[in-house]
C-alpha cells in the first residue's frame, strides 16, 4: 500500500527491486576492465568540474525534488560533469602540529581549491613531507606571520623568531622507505563519529594511521566527500533503504545517485603539492588505484597496499557484524573491489 501524505493524498515511489531481480533492472556494475596493467577509469572519476556534492561547501550541483517514478536504470543513467583537462589548483593556508592520544604526533594540512569552498585535509606523518603552497613566501609576511600560519621547520618553541632555523637538538631523519603509504581517505561521520558499524570507514582510517606511524612517513588525505559524494542527508536516506532491504548500490539508485560519487582529482593535485610523485596506495579499490594517478599520470601508484578487515585477520579492535559483512559483499561482488569474500 503506497503511504498516504498528511494532505490525505497519495506518495509516488519508486519501484524498489528485490535482489532477485536486480540483474533485469539495473546496469551492470561488473569489476573494472583491465587492460594489462591499465584499469578503464570511469570519467566521473577523474577530474569533474565540482567534488559532489555539499558536506560544508558551495558550488555543488543541484537536485530535483521531485519525487522518484523512473525505474532504478534511468535513475542512474545521469549525465556525468565535464571533465577537467588539468587539474584542480590547491593551496595549503595553514598547518599545525597535532600530538596524538597514545604518543606521536601528525601535522595537520588545510587546503584550499579552485572548485569547491570546502576545507580539505592532508594528515602527514614524519617530517619530510612538506606542502610546496605553504613554504612559498607571500608579499610583504613577517617571521611571525610565517610561523603562524604553520610554514616553519622543525618545532616551534617559546622564543623562537625564525621560520627557518631548527629547534634545538633536533635531526630530521629520513624514513627507511623512500616511497611513502598513502591514503585517500573519504569523510565518513557515521563510521568515523556515531561509531556505525554499517561500514569499516573509521577502522580503515585507524589502520591507516597506525602504519603510517610505524614508518614514520605518509600522508592521509581527507576529502570531504561524505557518503561516496552524495552528502550525509542523502546517505541517511540510503540507509533507510538499506534497512528496507536494499544494498548500498541500489539504495543509491533508487536516489538518484551513482554507485560511487566521488571523485580524486584534488587528491592527485594535494599530493602534487606535497611534493610526492609515487606513492604506495593503501586500498582496496583498483578504480581509484587508477584515478589518483591524474589525468596525465601525475602521480605513480608503485605499490596497492590492501586493506583487510581486522576482523578477518582474527585481530580484536575491528569492526564485525551482519551489516559490516554485507557491505564488505556489495563491495566485492558489485563494485570490483581487491577482497577475498571468505563465503561472504
Amino acid at each position: 500500500m503506497a503511504p498516504q501524505i498528511n494532505d490525505g493524498t497519495t506518495a509516488s515511489l519508486p519501484p524498489v527491486p528485490s535482489f532477485q531481480d536486480q540483474s533485469q533492472t539495473q546496469p551492470s556494475l561488473d569489476p573494472p576492465e583491465a587492460k594489462g596493467n591499465q584499469v578503464d577509469v570511469p570519467p566521473c572519476l577523474l577530474s569533474p568540474a565540482f567534488t559532489p556534492p555539499s558536506t560544508p561547501g558551495t558550488r555543488t550541483p543541484g537536485r530535483s525534488t521531485e519525487p522518484a517514478t523512473s525505474s532504478v536504470s534511468e535513475q542512474n543513467a545521469v549525465v556525468q560533469p565535464t571533465l577537467l583537462e588539468e587539474l584542480p589548483k590547491v593551496k595549503c593556508q595553514v598547518r599545525a602540529r597535532i600530538p596524538r592520544n597514545g604518543g606521536g604526533e601528525i601535522f595537520l594540512h588545510l587546503y584550499t581549491n579552485n572548485i569547491d569552498n570546502k576545507e580539505h585535509l592532508a594528515i602527514v606523518f614524519g617530517d619530510v613531507i612538506r606542502s610546496k603552497s605553504l613554504d612559498a613566501p607571500q608579499e610583504n609576511e613577517t617571521e611571525m606571520v610565517r610561523m603562524t600560519r604553520g610554514a616553519y621547520t622543525g618545532r616551534l618553541y617559546p622564543g623562537r623568531t625564525s621560520s627557518a632555523a631548527l629547534s634545538p637538538n633536533q635531526v630530521v631523519q629520513p624514513p627507511e622507505n623512500p616511497i611513502p603509504l598513502v591514503r585517500i581517505h573519504s569523510e565518513c561521520y557515521t563510521g568515523e563519529t556515531a561509531w556505525s558499524a554499517r561500514c569499516d570507514c573509521g577502522e580503515q582510517l585507524d589502520e591507516a594511521a597506525r602504519l603510517m606511524t610505524l614508518e614514520g612517513n605518509g600522508v592521509v588525505v581527507y576529502l570531504r566527500q561524505e557518503g561516496r559524494g552524495i552528502g550525509l542527508a542523502e546517505k541517511l536516506k540510503a540507509y533507510n533503504l538499506q534497512d528496507l532491504g536494499n544494498d548500498t548500490v541500489t539504495a543509491n539508485l533508487l536516489l538518484r545517485h551513482p554507485a560511487d560519487a566521488r571523485s580524486y582529482g584534488l587528491a592527485t593535485a594535494i599530493l602534487q603539492d606535497l611534493g610526492l610523485s609515487m606513492i604506495r596506495l593503501l586500498t582496496n579499490n583498483p578504480i581509484k588505484v587508477a584515478a589518483v594517478e591524474g589525468p596525465n599520470k601525475e602521480i605513480k601508484v608503485a605499490e596497492r597496499v590492501p586493506m583487510v578487515p581486522l576482523a578477518w585477520k582474527g585481530l580484536k579492535g575491528g569492526v564485525s557484524g551482519e551489516e559490516v559483512d554485507n557491505y564488505l559483499k556489495t563491495k566485492i561482488h558489485r563494485m570490483g573491489h581487491l577482497l577475498p569474500d571468505l563465503g561472504l
